[in-house]
This record gives C-alpha cells, sequence and structure tokens, in this order.
C-alpha cells in the first residue's frame, strides 16, 4: 500500500464570504444509490449526510474513532442522531457529481444541529435538518468538551 495521503478524501472546509465557513464532501451517485429508474434512492441521501456529518467530524480534529475508544482523553462517547428531517426538491441521477455541504447551525449542551445540503452544479437538491447527541457508550447525554464546543463554534452558520 502506499503512503501517498489523499487530502481531499474527507472533503474540505470552505470560508463563505459571510464569514462563516461550511464543510463540502463530493460524492459520485453509483447504481446501488439508485431505484430501477436510475432516480437516486431516498434513503441514499440519509448516507451520504451521513458521510458528510463523519468527514466534517474528522476534519475537525474529533473523528468518531477517538470518541468511541476515549483516546480523545474523555469517556468512551459516540455522537447519535437524536432528529433528522429532509426536504427534497429535485432528483439527483445515477453518475451525477453531488456535494455534501455542512454547516453548524446550533450547540447546545449535549448536542449539535446541522443544516446538510445536498447540491448538483450550484443547485438544492435535497436539504437536511440533523441534531446529534453526544452519548456515552451506557447512553447518557454528555456535555461537549471546550474543544468540540470550539471546534464547532468556528463553523457556526451565520443568517
Amino acid at each position: 500500500m502506499s503512503d501517498h495521503k489523499w487530502p481531499d478524501l474527507a472533503g474540505r472546509i470552505v470560508r463563505d464570504g459571510d464569514g462563516g465557513q461550511r464543510h463540502i464532501l463530493p460524492v459520485r451517485v453509483y447504481f446501488e444509490d439508485t431505484d430501477a429508474g436510475g432516480v437516486v434512492y431516498h434513503a441514499s441521501y440519509v448516507r451520504f449526510c451521513e458521510r458528510g456529518r463523519t468527514d466534517f467530524l474528522r476534519l475537525l480534529g474529533t473523528d468518531a474513532r477517538r470518541l468511541i475508544d476515549g483516546s480523545d482523553s474523555r469517556e468512551p462517547a459516540a455522537f447519535v442522531v437524536r432528529r433528522m428531517s429532509f426536504d427534497f426538491f429535485r432528483p439527483a441521477h445515477m453518475d451525477d457529481l453531488l456535494e455534501i455541504e455542512t454547516r453548524v447551525k446550533e450547540i447546545g449542551g449535549a448536542s449539535v444541529t446541522l443544516i446538510q445540503t445536498v447540491m448538483r452544479e450550484g443547485k438544492r437538491i435535497v436539504e437536511a435538518e440533523v441534531t446529534v447527541v453526544l452519548v456515552s457508550m451506557s447512553g447518557k447525554p454528555l456535555r461537549l468538551s471546550d474543544a468540540v464546543r470550539g471546534a464547532f463554534r468556528a463553523h457556526t452558520r451565520i443568517d
């Protein structure tokens, strides 16, 4: 295996003109993501958004593996989805190149609400609002650490 690194494999964080930031993850639509007509199946967007959230956390330095094994100096924990809603605006098709944009909308004591927009060529395909909660492996909500809170705060959506 090569030591070559893929710098954009986890997407990238970009600055907006309004001073905010967002994470962008490119996703290619494959046959497995579509229905018999070649249109992206609605459940595929859940997976696309999950990948966007996971890589966003990775780039913030709070990846899921470190949370789960407790190597981030806290008890083992994970972000779990508490609430998720989707609005579907137009279809995507097999072989489309999509961008999953993730922005922080709100930060709570143990939760973060994200806005995730699936775009194709600058046009909104789907928008999701997702609230995740940090919980211990026993299921108890955990307060976000100052480091995690600060990382999310730097990416809070400015309306």
